[in-house]
C-alpha cells in the first residue's frame, strides 16, 4: 500500500471529502424507512392527510440532499480514481524505462503491456469502488442496524443467522476464485504476446502464406483465455444468486415472525414496514461489501503484478564511485581486461578471457561466426550489461565509474535491429541530438547516404514514418539510424552489422564519409563483409566467445584460421 499511498496522498482532500459526503447520503437514506413508518402509523391508519403531506415533504428534502451528495461523491470518485490510474501508469512506465536489459529480459514485453493497461485499469476501478461503495456499505449497515435494534431487538435475530451465512459464502468463493484471477491475467499476457508477435511479423506471415497457422494459434490462445475466464466468472456470478436467496429467506422470516407480533399488538404495521426496509438495507450493504471484496480479490492479482515491477530495482545503476565523481569520456580509448560474461540465469560464459586495447580514433572490425559473442561484446562498452568478471575500461577508467547517462551520451550505437519511431524523419533523427539544427541533420544524413532518398519524398524531412518505419526499406532504415547516431557526435561509435541491407557501393560511400567526419572517434563495426574488414585499422576475430585473433587484416590472413576462412569464402563467391 505504501507504493499506492505515495500517489493517493496527492488527493487527500478528495479522500477526506468522500466519506463525509457518503455519511450524509447514507444518513438521508436510512431516515426514509422511519418516515415511511410515521406516514403509515400516524397518517394512513388515522387518515390524517396533513401528517402524510408534512412527512412526505421532509422525505423529499432528504431525497434531494441524498441526490446532491451522491452526485458530488460520484464526481470526486471518478476524478480521483482516473488521476490515480494516470499517475500509477506513469510511475510504472518510468520504472520500466529505468530497467536495464537484464531486467527487461525478466519480464516479457506482452506482460509489461498488460500491466500498463489492464492491470492499472483494474486498480483504477478499485479506487473508484472504494470511494463509492466500500465506504458506503459499512456506514449503511451500521446505521440501518441501529434502527433495527431500536424497532425490535428480538426480530433482529434474523440477521444473526443471515449475516454469518453470507460471510461464509464470500470466504469460500474468494478462496476458490483467487487462483483463477491470477491465471486469467497470465492468459491475457499470452494472448497479447501472440497478437504482438503476429503484427510485428505480418510481412513474414504473408510472405510464407502462414495466415491460417497464425489464425489457429490465436484461436487456441484465445480459447484458453475463454475457458479460464469462464471458470473465474462462474465462481464470481454464483455470489449474487446465493446472496439473493439469503435475502429473500430473511424477508420471509421477518414477515412470518413480524406478522405474528403485529397481530399480538407488540409491533405496528408501520414499524414492520420500516423494519423490512432496514433489513433490506443491512443485507444489501453486506452484499455490496462482499462484491467489493470480490473485486478487491481480482484486483489483488493485478496489484501483485504491478508491485512486482515497481519493487524491482534496476540491476544497472550508477555506482557510488560514479556518483561521487563527474567523469566524462574525452578520448574514446577502449580496453578489455580479462573479461568474462554470461547472461543472467545462464550456465555458461558467452565471453571468456577477453583482453584487448583499442587506441583513440581506430576503426575495429569485429568478426566471427553466428553465436561467437560479437553483439554481447560490444554491448558491454555502453554498459548495457555488466561483466561477470574482469573490467571494461574507457580512457583508463572502468565503465562502472562513469555515470550511465554521461557514458551513453558519449557512445553512438546503431543496433543490429534498426528501430524507428512513429513521427517525422526529422523527429527520428533528432533522437540523436534534440538540439541539432536542420543543417546538422542534413550533414549527418549526407554522411550516412540518406539525404538523397529523404529529399525524394514530397515532404522531405517532414515525411511521417509509420510505426517502426514501415514505409522505408531496410537499407534506408539503416542509413537513417546511422545518421541518428552521428548527430550525437560520439567519442565511440558502435555499428552492429548496420550496413548489411545496403549495396557495396553505398557501404563504401558510408565508410568514407565516416572516416571524414569521425576523425578521432573510435569505431567498432560488427560485419560479415570482407571489404569492411579489410578497410578497418584492425580486426578482432571471435570464436566461441574467445579471441581468435586481433591484428591488422594482412597479418590475420597468416595467423587466424577463422579470418582466413571468412576471407577465402568471400573471395570464392566473388
Amino acid at each position: 500500500m505504501r507504493q499506492y499511498w505515495q500517489i493517493l496522498k496527492k488527493y487527500r482532500w478528495s479522500l477526506l471529502a468522500s466519506p463525509l459526503l457518503i455519511a450524509i447520503a447514507v444518513f438521508c437514506e436510512t431516515m426514509m424507512p422511519m418516515y415511511m413508518s410515521r406516514i403509515v402509523d400516524d397518517g394512513v391508519m388515522p387518515r390524517d392527510l396533513s401528517v402524510i403531506t408534512a412527512t412526505g415533504l421532509q422525505m423529499l428534502l432528504f431525497a434531494v440532499i441524498q441526490l446532491a451528495t451522491s452526485v458530488a461523491n460520484a464526481y470526486i470518485s471518478a476524478r480521483t480514481s482516473t488521476r490515480f490510474g494516470t499517475d500509477l501508469r506513469a510511475r510504472l512506465f518510468d520504472r520500466i524505462e529505468s530497467f536495464a536489459f537484464p531486467d527487461i529480459d525478466k519480464f516479457s514485453s506482452e506482460s509489461l503491456l498488460t500491466r500498463l493497461t489492464g492491470d492499472v485499469t483494474r486498480m483504477q476501478q478499485t479506487v473508484f469502488m472504494s470511494m463509492r461503495i466500500m465506504l458506503r456499505a459499512p456506514m449503511l449497515f451500521l446505521m440501518a442496524l441501529v434502527f433495527i435494534l431500536m424497532i425490535d431487538s428480538k426480530l433482529a435475530l434474523v440477521l444473526a443467522a443471515a449475516i454469518p451465512l453470507m460471510v461464509i459464502i464470500v470466504w469460500v468463493i474468494l478462496r476458490k476464485g483467487l487462483p483463477y484471477f491470477l491465471k486469467v491475467q497470465r492468459r491475457i499476457d499470452r494472448l497479447n504476446g501472440v497478437v504482438r508477435e503476429n503484427l510485428l511479423n505480418i510481412r513474414l506471415v504473408k510472405s510464407f502464406v502462414r495466415e491460417d497457422f497464425e489464425s489457429q494459434k490465436f484461436k487456441r490462445t484465445s480459447r484458453d483465455l475463454q475457458e479460464t475466464s469462464i471458470r473465474a466468472a462462474n465462481i464470481v456470478v454464483s455470489l449474487a444468486p446465493l446472496m439473493g436467496f439469503i435475502l429473500n429467506v430473511s424477508v420471509v422470516a421477518v414477515l412470518w415472525f413480524g406478522g405474528g407480533r403485529v397481530m399480538e399488538g407488540t409491533l405496528s404495521v408501520g414499524q414492520l414496514i420500516s423494519f423490512l426496509n432496514y433489513l433490506m438495507q443491512t443485507l444489501m450493504a453486506v452484499m455490496m461489501f462482499s462484491m467489493v471484496v470480490m473485486n478487491f480479490a481480482r484486483a489483488s492479482a493485478s496489484s501483485e503484478r504491478i508491485l512486482e515491477v515497481l519493487t524491482t530495482d534496476p540491476s544497472l545503476v550508477d555506482t557510488p564511485q560514479a556518483l561521487a565523481n563527474d567523469y566524462s569520456v574525452t578520448r574514446g580509448e577502449v580496453e578489455f581486461r580479462g573479461v568474462d560474461f554470461r547472461y543472467g540465469g545462464g550456465e555458461n560464459d558467452v565471453l571468456s578471457e577477453i583482453s584487448f586495447k583499442v587506441r583513440q580514433g581506430e576503426t575495429i572490425a569485429v568478426v566471427g561466426a553466428t553465436g561467437s559473442g560479437k553483439t554481447s561484446l560490444i554491448g558491454l562498452i555502453p554498459r548495457l550489461y555488466d561483466v561477470t568478471a574482469g573490467e571494461v575500461m574507457i580512457d583508463g577508467r572502468d565503465v562502472r565509474d562513469y555515470r550511465l547517462g554521461e557514458l551513453r551520451l558519449s557512445i553512438g550505437v546503431v543496433l543490429q535491429k534498426n528501430e524507428l519511431f512513429s513521427g517525422t524523419i526529422l523527429e527520428n533523427l533528432r533522437w540523436g541530438n534534440p538540439k541539432a539544427t536542420l543543417e546538422e541533420v542534413e550533414d549527418a544524413a549526407r554522411t550516412a547516404q540518406a539525404h538523397d532518398f529523404v529529399m525524394s519524398f514530397e515532404k522531405g524531412y517532414d515525411t511521417v514514418l509509420g510505426r517502426g518505419g514501415v514505409n522505408v526499406s531496410g537499407g534506408q532504415k539503416q542509413r537513417l539510424c546511422i545518421a541518428r547516431a552521428l548527430l550525437r557526435k560520439p567519442r565511440i561509435l558502435i555499428l552492429d552489422d548496420s550496413t548489411s541491407a545496403v549495396d557495396s557501393t553505398t557501404e563504401l560511400k558510408i565508410r568514407l564519409g565516416l572516416r571524414r567526419v569521425l576523425a578521432g572517434t573510435t569505431v567498432f563495426i560488427i560485419t560479415q563483409r570482407i571489404h569492411t574488414m579489410q578497410s578497418a585499422d584492425r580486426v578482432l576475430v571471435l570464436e566461441d566467445g574467445r579471441i581468435d585473433g586481433f591484428d591488422v587484416p594482412a597479418e590475420l590472413l597468416k595467423t587466424s584460421k577463422v579470418y582466413k576462412e571468412i576471407y577465402d569464402s568471400q573471395q570464392f563467391k566473388g
